[in-house]
């Protein structure tokens, strides 16, 4: 019996460390993901700073064509 239970805890240790371990793959992938996802944001924020200040330029000229 009581190399029947070692074999059972043996087997659940053993079950246990793989869920581990594809859960620290799973955790390298969605920081891989985040940091992607940061670097797009970062971009988008570029580009919409880019064309706030083309808009504003653009505002500005009609202003003073209108003046």
């Amino acid at each position: 019996m009581s190399l029947e239970l070692l074999s059972q805890l043996e087997s659940k240790i053993q079950t246990t460390l793989e869920t581990l371990e594809l859960l620290k793959m799973e955790l390298e992938e969605e920081k891989q993901k985040s940091a992607n996802l940061a670097q797009q944001n970062q971009t988008l924020k570029q580009e919409l700073s880019s064309w706030n200040d083309k808009i504003t330029g653009l505002v500005g000229l009609l202003n003073n064509q209108v003046d």
